[in-house]
């Protein structure tokens, strides 16, 4: 296991690797350990590049060392009123990684994890304004900063995010916040099927009252089916939504109203987290990205299997018996792709964990790859399709 203590480490070993052609698995936290394909390879944990190096609430930026905890970014940042507008998910739990170290800001950044206000306030990646990493070729390069600017030629802010450390190793992040609602509330529909909850839903996110989550469970806390959907604000103004919101779906059903801050909080954290597919051991659990209006046609594909509904309908949580091919099972049924997101190794070998590209995209994703690891020392494969891996 390698942990260095700072960027020059780092590059150091990085280096040795490539010398020596010598693979490395690239760690966090390490709490999401089991998703995408199996990395052979040393570890090398960031563990060690702690520290937030700078924080401006007037100007609503933070600039954190990769290795720096989740939590105590969000404590830094929730003392001055913030937060994190994309609101990063723990998947421990659910990947079977508990107890396990604390997710860090890097591995966040790494795997782009953005929860339920993502249809709201967008991804990991558009709250991302800059980063310093180590390439493959253990050289360090930084793009972006502490303001939102245009840049030219790549821009290695929106690559390094969601590149599973295949690009680089973040040593550092710099992240706009946003400040905390003052109140949050939590408006619910019970015992909608899955057809009329997505159009509940997009009713609600079409309307203009700003609803920061949306949600659907066909097995709910009290053993039926339920909607929610949140709204975030200055108080004032979320008592005024909510009163219309409800007004607006009304021909959905009653909405029941929950202001106790405790039992939303823990409502969407519960979300954030997927916690209903941690309860399905033993399943696989994919995660489908698709339109609304075909997210129940996909749910109904795999009839009694525990389904979870986010981001209004257009990701679709599905855990199914163990082995099964979800996208052979939804060619012709929805649009969209796949992921397998908690499998034994064998079915993330056989089947893949990413959507395979089309060879165009495919080409240019390997020429990306080529470009900041020439050695292919950096979580080799950990990207891969099967169709990839079957063709070398």
């Amino acid at each position: 296991m390698h942990e260095p203590t700072d960027e020059e480490g780092l590059a150091a070993l990085v280096r040795d690797a490539r010398d020596s052609e010598s693979p490395l698995a690239i760690q966090g936290g390490n709490t999401r350990a089991g998703f995408g394909r199996s990395v052979d390879g040393t570890p090398l944990t960031t563990r060690a590049l702690t520290g937030i190096t700078l924080y401006e609430p007037g100007a609503l930026t933070l600039v954190a060392r990769a290795g720096t905890p989740l939590s105590e970014i969000e404590s830094a940042v929730a003392a001055e009123g913030q937060m994190l507008p994309f609101e990063a998910p723990l998947w421990a739990r659910m990947l079977g990684n508990e107890p396990a170290a604390e997710s860090t800001i890097g591995g966040v950044v790494a795997t782009n994890a953005s929860g339920p206000r993502r249809i709201l306030a967008g991804a990991c990646r558009d709250s991302l304004i800059g980063v310093r990493f180590v390439d493959g070729s253990g050289r360090v390069l930084k793009n972006g900063g502490r303001v939102m600017k245009n840049v030219t030629g790549y821009d290695l802010v929106k690559l390094m995010c969601g590149s599973h450390g295949t690009l680089g190793v973040l040593t550092e992040v710099s992240l706009k916040l946003l400040p905390a609602p003052q109140k949050t509330v939590t408006l619910s529909i019970h015992g909608l099927d899955d057809v009329r909850a997505v159009r509940a839903m997009s009713a609600a996110l079409g309307s203009p009252f700003n609803v920061s989550g949306a949600t659907h469970s066909p097995q709910g806390a009290r053993g039926d089916a339920m909607t929610c959907l949140r709204l975030e604000g200055l108080s004032a103004s979320v008592d005024y939504r909510a009163a219309e919101l409800a007004n607006t779906l009304a021909e959905f059903g009653a909405l029941e109203l929950d202001e106790d801050a405790a039992s939303v909080q823990e409502t969407w954290r519960s979300a954030r987290d997927v916690k209903v597919m941690a309860a399905s051991e033993g399943s696989d659990v994919w995660r489908v990205s698709t339109k609304p209006s075909d997210g129940p046609a996909v749910a109904a594909k795999f009839g009694n299997s525990r389904t979870f509904y986010d981001w209004g309908g257009g990701l679709v949580w599905l855990a199914v018996e163990s082995g099964t091919d979800v996208r052979r099972e939804l060619s012709g049924v929805a649009s969209g792709h796949a992921t397998l997101f908690r499998a034994s190794d064998e079915t993330r070998e056989a089947l893949g964990v990413f959507e395979p590209e089309v060879a165009p995209l495919a080409k240019i994703s390997e020429d990306l790859r080529h470009e900041f690891d020439p050695a292919g020392v950096l979580n080799r494969a950990r990207m891969a399709s099967a169709r990839t891996v079957a063709a070398a």
